[in-house]
Parts: structure tokens; sequence; C-alpha cells
């Protein structure tokens, strides 16, 4: 069986026809599947129609997150209630073809255990595309994990995957899709068009884009750890040279070599400046970690789902 995760968030409107678009291409194709609505957090109506669409369909259910946690922690939700041989978490507006759900499910049946879609091409714009494309170059050139060219945000797991999702990882600060492929399995990696004519517009504001990429990155990443250890280095190295160049010229050289008025006022203020900034910058990288590693030792949840 497969489990269908539905991410739903002001989802009134798209959340009964995803359905029937996606049983009409199952059921064509003879795949039993569980469908699971996971609202996070809406506040219009589409939990209630997620709820009237459960207890119309006997594989449907549905959920809500007790506030907005944003898609991924969504997604953790899904997978601790899947109860498939596999799954794939899937937008409500279409953007993964619900026709290539049937290609991974085929590709997972012939033994694949993480069957991972990414965008053959991105036109969603150029100021879009260009971030879209700096984002996952940073992730792949100073992180653990290889994104698929085009990015990825979703991805078909075995049963085996998911287990070890739901025991084994703490679904706080970090993304699912960054937990799958630092998993140390071999993803197959599934090409696919956008479906043309779907003009959605985001609901990833840039403050959720900014905190997915600070959660993705530090949670994947001990680059900015070494960069300090190796920027510490080297400066001790430059200062060392200098305490020598500077005591041989006091000792030995041109006492001129000081200037007659204000002497040293230049290079004080701006080894000073410089200093002071990347200290700052290095305690700023160094506090990311530690508020990390603070919410961890609290093993608070990273989302809850609301009883029915």
């Amino acid at each position: 069986m497969l489990s269908i995760i539905l991410l739903s968030y002001y989802s009134a409107d798209r959340i009964t026809l995803a359905y029937q678009k996606i049983k009409s291409i199952l059921d064509q194709h003879s795949i039993p599947y569980e469908f699971l609505i996971m609202d996070d957090g809406s506040t219009d109506d589409s939990f209630k129609i997620a709820q009237e669409l459960e207890k119309q369909h006997a594989n449907v259910r549905a959920y809500q997150l007790s506030k907005n946690y944003s898609a991924h922690y969504s997604i953790f939700a899904g997978l601790e209630l899947a109860k498939g041989n596999c799954a794939i978490p899937i937008p409500d507006d279409e953007q993964l073809p619900y026709s290539d759900i049937v290609q991974m499910y085929n590709l997972w049946k012939k033994g694949e255990k993480i069957i991972i879609p990414h965008r053959a091409e991105r036109h969603d714009g150029f100021i879009t595309d260009l971030f879209a494309n700096a984002y996952y170059k940073i992730i792949n050139s100073l992180s653990e994990v290889k994104f698929p060219k085009g990015g990825a945000d979703s991805f078909l797991i075995d049963r085996e995957v998911i287990d070890i999702m739901n025991s084994r990882i703490h679904a706080i600060n970090t993304s699912s899709i960054m937990e799958v492929l630092r998993l140390g399995y071999t993803p197959y990696y599934y090409p696919y068009e956008r479906v043309k004519g779907i003009n959605t517009e985001s609901r990833w504001t840039l403050k959720k884009k900014i905190r997915l990429f600070k959660d993705t990155f530090f949670s994947s990443s001990t680059w900015p750890v070494k960069m300090i250890t190796n920027l510490g280095l080297f400066f001790a190295i430059v200062a060392f040279c200098l305490i020598l160049l500077y005591t041989y010229v006091r000792l030995f050289g041109d006492p001129q070599f000081w200037g007659d008025i204000v002497p040293g006022w230049t290079s004080t203020i701006v080894i000073v400046s410089f200093f002071s900034g990347l200290i700052l910058f290095s305690l700023g990288i160094i506090a990311e970690y530690i508020w990390r590693i603070y919410e961890e030792v609290k093993d608070r949840p990273g989302y809850i789902i609301k009883k029915k």
C-alpha cells in the first residue's frame, strides 16, 4: 500500500480536486493507497473539508497540526501516521504531476528504497531561479548532502526508511528531505516536468525561506565552525609575524617608520575594527549551533498533531 501525504495549508479549494485526480490515476493502475491530509494549522475551512472527505471515503484520514509549523514538519507528522509500505508527500497544487506518482511507485516495486523527484528545469522567474540555484549550490558545496539539479523537496520512501525517520530522527530544526538524503541509502533521482498552466502563489514567505536555509545548512554542515578554526589559525600566524616585524623595526629599524604625528592610529583603528567584526561574526555562527543544541536537549516535539 502507498501512503499519499497531502500537504494542506489554506487549501479549501484544492483538497477535493487533488483527491479526485489522484484517485482516478491510482485506481486506473490498481494501486492500493491511503490518503492522509495533513493540515498545517490553517484557519480557513481546509480542515473541515478534509474531515468531510474522510467521512465519504474509507481510505482518507484527516489530521491537523496545532499551529503552522511549515511543510517539512507536516511531512514528519504524516510519516508518523502513515501505515503504507511506502509513502510520498505531495503538495496540493499539482506542481509535482500526480501521474508521476505511478512511475515512482513502480520504481519502488523494483527495489528502490528512496526515489527523489526533481524538476528537470526551473522557470519561476529570474530572481526566484537565481536564489533557488544559489541555495542548492551553497548546500551542495558546503554540506554533507548533495541535491540533484534543480533541487528537491519531496521523495517516495520505503517502509524501512519511514521507520528510521520515525524512530531515529528528531524532527526539529531540520528538513525532511535533508534527513532522507543523509541516511546513506543510494537515492534514485527521478526528473519530472512541472505541470504547465499551474501558476500558484507560493506560501513560503521570506521568513520561512530564511529559516529553512538556516535549518538545512546548520543541520548538515560543519563548514562554518571549521572556517572559524582556520581563520583563527591564519590570523594567529599573521599576528605572530607582525609581532616579529614590529619588534625588529622598533629595536633595529628607522624610528621614522612610526611617523611623527599620532603614530599608529590608522593601523590600530583598522585592525581593531576588522577583528571586532570577525569575532562578532564568529560568535554568531557558534551561537547558531549552540542554540540548536539547546533546542535538542529540551527534547520538545518539532510538531504537535491535534487529537480528533
